[in-house]
């Protein structure tokens, strides 16, 4: 869940101001650092898949003594025969790593890109501004199309591991404003959200809360969710926007932490598109489409739970990586683990309890621990991610939940306050007196919409 730096690719040159910078070694992209720990400098550079073709690249940083603090591959978008390598050097290595850029440059003959990173000490992290801002980031995942981890069920499945590397260049290669592309599952997919939604459903009406329980009739209404039909989600989403304004992005892995709550400011959810595996439909290790659509949506068209959702993402731009991981715990403890009182009983909203059909069970009986939500206590408590929760944190509504978050964020050091432009979907940092002004002359013609509202009820 840690804070993860962000990268732009090659086709953001226009992203950058500063021509000297993007001169001076052919391609380079200014970006603003977003780590408080070390300075660094990355680069991407693409090479060929041949044998020892990365050994031969790695020498060149061993020959100078750059210790290398990250790298991570992925296929190439623009040639099938390459592989993109993406690495973190610290920024005391700087004047060698000139040498090396120009000895790679001559080694693949392909273009080498530095993304060039500057940071003072007070620096606030950078965060996007506009909804397309989310392009800059939305492939910075920490796994990427068939990477999977030893002990995954498919990891010695190479059909499904083919097929996961498909969804995954689905969601590299989108861009927003474009159509979700339409998947075609296969027979073994469709059996496998079968499972999931049939088993689920039967306990929705006692476990879920009334908000989920509200919307779901919607979703198999208008969206196609059957047993025998996994929904789209270029039409999910559609609805979800003519619902409460937000919307789906594919999302070919895990984000960073700062990076998916980033984009909840701007009412956007990061989701997956491929589908568990197969040999055990009633679990999987990361988020999967089952997770996304039987979890996450219902509570999304609602628009309390949209609000309360929106608030902890704006919380979180320009915030310090420590409060990163603070509202990441607050998120984990809601609206992927939240309970909710609703009359006398406790209902689940937490999108992990109402897509696993186990954990929705055992979260309301006498086994865990139940605590009143507080994010200032939430967001220190540590939590398992390979078992069910000990600790359940259950909110009063998700009214209270939202204006406890909102006195959370107040805490949050930061030089100012932002708030979501619903009309140019952008973040306006209030900072100056002009801004505030516009703020101050937006409520109040709100406010009067509602003076005149009333005075038609009485």
């Amino acid at each position: 869940m840690d804070a993860a730096h962000k990268k732009v690719n090659g086709n953001n040159e226009s992203e950058t101001g500063d021509g000297e910078k993007r001169g001076r070694r052919g391609s380079m992209y200014l970006e603003e650092e977003t780590s408080n720990k070390s300075e660094v400098i990355s680069c991407i550079f693409s090479i060929k898949e041949e044998v020892g073709a990365l050994a031969r690249a790695l020498r060149l940083f061993e020959e100078k003594g750059i210790n290398l603090t990250h790298i991570e591959s992925r296929p190439s978008r623009t040639n099938q025969d390459q592989y993109e390598f993406f690495i973190n050097v610290d920024l005391s290595c700087s004047q060698a790593l000139d040498d090396v850029i120009d000895g790679l440059r001559k080694q693949i003959s392909g273009p080498v890109h530095e993304l060039s990173r500057s940071k003072e000490k007070d620096t606030v992290p950078w965060f996007p501004n506009d909804i397309q801002d989310l392009d800059r980031f939305a492939n910075q995942i920490l796994s990427y199309g068939s990477e999977l981890d030893a002990d995954h069920p498919g990891f010695t499945d190479p059909v499904y591991r083919m097929r996961r590397k498909e969804f995954a260049d689905i969601a590299y290669n989108y861009r927003h404003g474009q159509p979700i592309p339409r998947v075609e599952y296969t027979e073994d997919e469709r059996i496998t959200w079968s499972k999931v939604f049939q088993e689920l459903k039967t306990l929705y009406p006692t476990h879920a809360c009334r908000e989920h329980n509200r919307v779901f009739p919607l979703l198999e209404k208008y969206c196609g969710y059957r047993p025998d039909n996994i929904p789209q989600l270029e039409d999910v989403s559609h609805f979800l926007q003519s619902c409460t304004g937000f919307r789906l992005r594919p999302v070919a892995g895990l984000l960073s932490s700062r990076d998916f709550l980033a984009g909840l400011a701007f009412r956007v959810f990061h989701s997956t598109q491929y589908i568990r595996h197969g040999s055990r439909p009633t679990y999987t290790p990361e988020p999967d489409v089952c997770h996304e659509l039987l979890g996450h949506v219902p509570l999304f068209a609602d628009s309390n739970f949209a609000q309360f959702s929106q608030e902890i993402g704006l919380a979180s731009l320009g915030a310090p990586d420590e409060y990163i991981e603070k509202l990441a715990t607050v998120y984990w403890f809601t609206v992927e683990f939240g309970l909710c009182k609703q009359g006398s009983e406790i209902k689940a909203y937490g999108a992990g309890l109402l897509s696993s059909f186990g954990e929705l069970q055992y979260c309301l009986t006498d086994k865990p621990k139940l605590q009143p939500f507080d994010p200032n206590k939430t967001s220190l408590q540590k939590y398992p991610i390979t078992e069910y929760q000990p600790i359940y944190f259950v909110a009063e509504s998700f009214e209270d939940a939202k204006e406890k978050v909102r006195k959370f964020a107040a805490t949050i050091p930061r030089p100012f306050t932002v708030r979501y432009n619903p009309y140019t979907q952008s973040i306006e940092v209030l900072d100056n007196t002009k801004r505030l002004r516009n703020l101050a002359d937006s409520i109040s013609s709100e406010m009067g919409k509602l003076c005149e509202a009333l005075q038609k009820f009485q």
